[in-house]
């Protein structure tokens, strides 16, 4: 990652820091260690909270929230908390069964008779618990938010849209959708929407009153981290990716002090100010291993931690270290990040926040301090190891080699028009006097250029997409049929 000129900005800003107060040696420590950290990942801005027996030791923040303006992070400061708000829809859950109002192994349709998915049998037999572990037997369907203009309401009724990618409950895909449904549950079971609820049953008792459910609520809040991307080696401000669609998934934003109230409460078992939120029985039940999460689908930091199993518990990742189990979430949307890590055993809490795109400094950062919190020491070079392991990552992605001197047996004057595929909706090609145009479904745009034979690059308007590419096919008589783009045909619809 190339170097920017206001790396000397990216030093330790501490708002009502209490890290002096306890374990000052390991607040030093790590102190150093994110310091060292930033000088190599070059996150804009950043945000740290742990929290042990049930009490904030460390909260520093770092950096900036744009590098335009140059305004400085404090611990007040919002960030997306992304897919971390999962944990947030689970204990949503967790109080809903407290009261009898829910159970985990209830069907979905007891609580939304209109649920519907394309295998009848899934359709009846779907539990709230499936909803959270992603093992319903779904692929993947985040274009339903990412590159469709369609509502929370309608992306889950277009579910009965998707076959099975694997049999039910016998493995595990990542589902943004089946937590959108869950909150559904936690709206019709409570009789509030899930904003309220957060805010009335979790928010309120936790004193989190800078937390947010949706980006809707914070966008006049002018303290605030604005998402960065490294676009040609410059590290810049890019537009932010509303997940509101999907908000019991990852729509909540909140501040590091307020997460480590978070962490706080889930340090002392579901108890706060000595009033219990949720029972010692479903609170443990949210980090129980449900679920098998296979090799292929955790994340590369596992090349060293070397866990001997891979759980998904509800709205939590897990597995061992050094002998101890490990709680943990990542957050993740174009040009932010977050991370919330726990060591149940050792009454241990991580939260990290940070503003540039897959800056992976937030797993250094929470191994790390399970070292220095745990054993009083690192061991490893957390940040040089990681760094090392995501940069191979990356080189590995090699773009496609293009052919020079080639020409288009299609001419760029017929492609203009519209093309269709069931699931993934509209694209359409269009014709300026200076640039040819994409646009899918009007969510996902750029401009396009020849790039060999009948494939095209595409430019997007969003920097989180980077490049593609395109390719124009012709039938058997020689007339333009369909196109391909990410895998996907969509045929071409005359006019």
């Amino acid at each position: 990652m190339k170097k920017y000129s206001t790396i000397i900005l990216l030093i330790s800003i501490t708002v009502g820091s209490i890290s002096a107060q306890n374990y000052p040696k390991q607040a030093k420590a790590l102190d150093n260690f994110i310091t060292d950290g930033i000088k190599l990942w070059e996150p804009p801005g950043m945000a740290v909270a742990v929290v042990k027996d049930g009490v904030p030791v460390f909260l520093e923040s770092y950096g900036v929230t744009n590098l335009s303006t140059q305004a400085a992070v404090d611990n007040n400061t919002l960030f997306v908390c992304a897919s971390t708000t999962k944990a947030f829809t689970a204990a949503a859950l967790a109080i809903l069964v407290d009261e009898g109002k829910v159970s985990w192994n209830d069907r979905v349709i007891d609580h939304l008779p209109t649920f519907r998915l394309k295998d009848p049998y899934l359709t009846r037999e779907l539990t709230v618990k499936d909803l959270l572990t992603h093992r319903s037997g779904l692929g993947n369907t985040d274009y339903l938010w990412t590159v469709m203009s369609i509502s929370s309401d309608s992306a889950v009724t277009r579910l009965i849209e998707h076959d099975l990618s694997y049999s039910p409950r016998a493995s595990f895909i990542y589902q943004n959708l089946m937590y959108l449904t869950a909150g559904l549950v936690v709206e019709a079971a409570s009789g509030m929407s899930w904003e309220n609820f957060l805010k009335e049953r979790i928010y309120s008792p936790l004193g989190m009153d800078n937390t947010y459910a949706c980006l809707e609520s914070v966008t006049e809040i002018q303290n605030k981290a604005d998402g960065h991307y490294e676009i040609d080696g410059e590290i810049v401000p890019i537009q932010q990716l509303s997940a509101d669609a999907i908000g019991p998934a990852g729509s909540m934003w909140s501040s590091i002090t307020d997460m480590a109230k978070w962490m706080s409460f889930l340090n002392n078992e579901g108890i706060v100010n000595g009033d219990t939120v949720i029972s010692s029985k479903n609170f443990n039940e949210l980090f129980n291993p449900q679920q098998i999460v296979p090799l292929r689908q955790f994340y590369p930091s596992q090349e060293l931690t070397e866990p001997n199993w891979r759980t998904y518990g509800l709205g939590w990742f897990q597995h061992d270290y050094k002998g101890k189990k490990v709680d943990f979430h990542t957050g993740s949307l174009p040009g932010m990040v977050a991370i919330a890590g726990l060591m149940r055993s050792e009454n241990l809490g991580i939260y990290v926040f940070s503003n540039l795109d897959h800056v992976e400094l937030r797993h250094a950062i929470m191994y790390a301090a399970f070292d220095i919190y745990g054993e009083g020491k690192l061991s490893r070079d957390w940040n040089g190891d990681l760094k090392k392991i995501y940069d191979e990552r990356q080189d590995e992605d090699e773009e496609p080699v293009r052919i020079e001197n080639t020409t288009a047996s299609i001419p760029a004057d017929s492609l203009s028009g519209r093309y269709f595929n069931d699931l993934y909706g509209e694209i359409e090609i269009s014709k300026t006097t200076e640039k040819m145009l994409f646009s899918l479904n009007g969510v996902v745009t750029g401009t396009m250029e020849h790039w060999h034979y009948d494939t095209y690059e595409i430019s997007f308007d969003r920097a989180w997409y980077g490049e593609g590419k395109i390719s124009f096919r012709m039938d058997a008589s020689a007339k333009l049929s369909y196109l391909d783009f990410w895998g996907l045909k969509f045929d071409r619809k005359e006019e």
